[in-house]
């Protein structure tokens, strides 16, 4: 009996401690306080996995967000167009396919009428640098409503860029009946010249290229080397005056408002800085080393039209601001001053180089 006695002792001594410590572990975390939990967002894009544009721009980027939040946001990149195809990140992003998105506004044509300005050919920036920060600055000041639908938390561009083909092209009439690989408003840029425009991501364009599909590409000269594309042309003619390539980082809207207010934030100190430190000018040293491998290895030669064939281009392209103006009057919006406001942040910026 006394065996038995102390057994149930014992089993009743165990038990009060088992439920002591239970009830302790319940209470490790100190009064008041919430656990965290990771908001894992994933963003959508379609350079390369070794492009700068992921590798110093998105992974430095989505690392800091992570170590200034305290590992509250975890930003996952799916490069490639592995998780969206480019002409469909943006919309994807409204959907809530993909968290964040980068890609170019031009890759949807009629999808962003306001933003098109600052692709309009006749405006010369002297890089990427100016020519995001008028980008940035006229889009806080314009605030297209087109926009309003993701959380934009930065832009960055090309800057200006050329024409890259297999043929030279000196004059105008070289140009005539020339396919070449351009998108949104560079597509009637280049139609406006006498070329043949063939619309397509960059990511489609060295096929083409190399098959013959098309004979040339109108963009930055980093495409020479972020895309190979010194491979698959031969010359380079320089065209400061028609282009300007638009891309956005944008999130969510749903998922943005989800997050509390000092996420939100430092979400966007963190964006600012590398809007400021890294993406403007991502495209500038990109341009150098792109053109420094296109001629030393690849032999490519370049081709500076003279000052009277320029004007001759420039006089033709010309009435596309024109046309864009009154495009905007139609649809509601104040053409010129939009324009006008573009103009004046792109003298502003081109002075202080």
């Amino acid at each position: 009996m006394k065996g038995k006695k102390l057994i149930l002792l014992t089993a009743m001594v165990m038990l009060t401690m088992l439920v002591t410590l239970n009830g302790c572990s319940k209470q490790a975390a100190p009064a008041g306080e919430v656990k965290q939990q990771t908001v894992e967002l994933r963003l959508a894009h379609f350079f390369p996995s070794t492009h700068p544009a992921e590798t110093e721009l998105i992974q430095p980027w989505a690392k800091e967000i992570a170590a200034a939040t305290g590992g509250k946001v975890k930003i996952t990149s799916y490069p490639g167009e592995s998780l969206l195809p480019s002409a469909q990140i943006y919309d994807g992003v409204v959907n809530g396919i993909a968290d964040i998105g980068l890609s170019c506004f031009s890759y949807t044509r009629g999808r962003f009428p306001v933003l098109e300005v600052f692709e309009l050919p006749g405006i010369t920036y002297p890089d990427s640098n100016a020519a995001s920060k008028v980008a940035w600055e006229g889009i806080k000041k314009l605030n297209p409503k087109e926009i309003q639908d993701t959380k934009l938390l930065m832009v960055l561009t090309t800057g200006p860029g050329d024409l890259y083909t297999k043929v030279p092209v000196k004059k105008l009439a070289d140009l005539k009946g020339l396919e070449i690989r351009a998108t949104g408003l560079s597509a009637k840029t280049l139609q406006v010249l006498g070329a043949v425009p063939v619309a397509m991501p960059q990511s489609e364009a060295y096929e083409a290229l190399s098959k013959g599909i098309v004979k040339g590409n109108l963009g930055p000269v980093e495409v020479l080397k972020g895309w190979r594309q010194a491979e698959v042309t031969d010359y380079l003619t320089r065209t400061p005056f028609l282009y300007n390539t638009l891309f956005f980082i944008t999130m969510n809207l749903d998922k943005w408002n989800s997050l509390d207010e000092q996420t939100r934030k430092t979400i966007e100190t963190v964006s600012e800085k590398y809007f400021n430190d890294v993406a403007c000018g991502l495209w500038d040293k990109q341009n150098t080393d792109a053109w420094k491998l296109a001629v030393e290895q690849e032999g490519m030669k370049e081709i500076t039209l003279s000052d009277e064939e320029a004007a001759k281009w420039i006089k033709l392209i010309q009435p596309i601001q024109g046309e864009f103006v009154a495009s905007m009057d139609k649809q509601g919006f104040e053409g010129q001053k939009i324009l006008d406001t573009v103009m004046a942040l792109a003298e502003k910026y081109a002075k202080k180089q």
